[in-house]
């Protein structure tokens, strides 16, 4: 795959999620789009509450994606409102920024030296769930929603020292995530697991994507030393007042 085909399968699946169109990820101009939100078929199963709230952009235009009965509040509270502002609302709290590989860029990284590495394939995955302390990586649930279909350990002396996991979130999109022990951080595993998972997705034909919190620096530049490129931001925490509804995504 080449990074337009990656993008073109992300904002089709985007598109299920927010229950928008295609060409509403594509906007040129800052402009809002509101959208009503439903469970529509393949859509990615991350929970939602009946006070469901997603802000989203991809590019200049901002798709709001929200339950009907807070559609007309965001609607009044959001219009005419710079992108600056619109991020920063009081009922606003938390974004995750999301990356795609970029497949101009990404190249093999260098081995850290004294580990061994260990892929890890759907069967043989429930046998990690017996190692904590890597819950960025695994979901430590066999029956979760967003099954566990992949890993990469890096292990000392047999114990695993960093794990890169990959969850199924959709058909098309797996999504990675990556946990390094304290003491074996800065030596670069991070990024070359990432990496190396990265690269077993999209032999499968499924586009693999990160994400993490804008604040968190360590994780975007682990995304960024594994050839990944950012690709959208979304809002993962709401609360609503005086109408005192809270969410997390």
């Amino acid at each position: 795959m080449n990074n337009a085909e990656m993008l073109g399968i992300v904002k089709k699946q985007l598109s299920v999620d927010l229950n928008c169109a295609v060409d509403d990820l594509n906007g040129e101009k800052d402009t809002f789009i509101f959208c009503e939100a439903k469970d529509n078929p393949g859509r990615r199963p991350f929970p939602r509450g009946e006070n469901h709230f997603e802000m989203l952009s991809m590019g200049k235009s901002i798709v709001v994606s929200a339950a009907p009965m807070l559609l007309k509040y965001v609607k009044l509270q959001l219009e005419g409102a710079s992108r600056d502002d619109a991020f920063s609302k009081p009922f606003i709290y938390g974004h995750s920024v999301y990356f795609l590989p970029d497949m101009k860029r990404a190249k093999s990284l260098g081995t850290p030296d004294g580990l061994q590495y260990e892929m890890v394939e759907k069967g043989d995955l429930l046998k990690l769930y017996e190692t904590k302390g890597f819950s960025n990586a695994i979901q430590y649930d066999p029956d979760h929603p967003r099954p566990d279909v992949l890993a990469v350990l890096a292990k000392k002396e047999g114990k695993t020292v960093s794990m890169a996991g990959a969850s199924a979130d959709c058909l098309s999109m797996w999504q990675i995530g990556i946990d390094t022990l304290p003491e074996y951080r800065g030596l670069g595993l991070g990024a070359y697991l990432v990496y190396q998972l990265s690269e077993k997705i999209i032999e499968q034909g499924i586009v693999p994507y990160y994400g993490t919190a804008s604040s968190n620096i360590a994780s975007q530049k682990v995304a960024y030393r594994a050839g990944f490129m950012p690709v959208w931001m979304c809002v993962y925490n709401t609360c609503f007042e005086p109408l005192v509804m809270c969410s997390t995504r």
